[in-house]
């Protein structure tokens, strides 16, 4: 993904999970694509935004903490989430946050 999304006018939440992969890609792709179809498809999610280098960053945006819940809560997402313990992350950490205002510039 190459565009910042369009939020909602605050408040929303924002799902920050911040990862460090192990150097083995054993269908990561194909996990990682499921997932991006499985939430897209979730009531409450606003999108996302991600980067990769060396350090991986994704936040997810979501309308309430309800929605974050149920998400967490999908046994898809959890098989995800136990896959990626066991296979393809070495440490990750999640932050959850309440947004209170948002700023932006575009130059046109």
């Amino acid at each position: 993904m190459s565009h910042i999304i369009d939020t909602p006018k605050p408040p929303y939440y924002a799902v920050i999970f911040t990862s460090l992969k192990i150097d083995r890609d054993e269908g990561y792709a194909k996990m990682s694509d499921r997932m991006v179809e499985l939430v897209s498809e979730q009531d409450g999610f606003l999108g996302f935004e991600s980067a990769r280098e060396e350090l991986g960053i994704t936040v997810s945006y979501w309308v309430d903490e309800s929605s974050i819940l149920k998400w967490k809560a999908n046994l898809e997402h959890i098989a995800a989430q136990k896959a990626g313990k066991e296979t393809w992350y070495k440490q990750y950490k999640i932050r959850i946050a309440k947004v209170e205002r948002d700023y932006e510039y575009t130059k046109e």
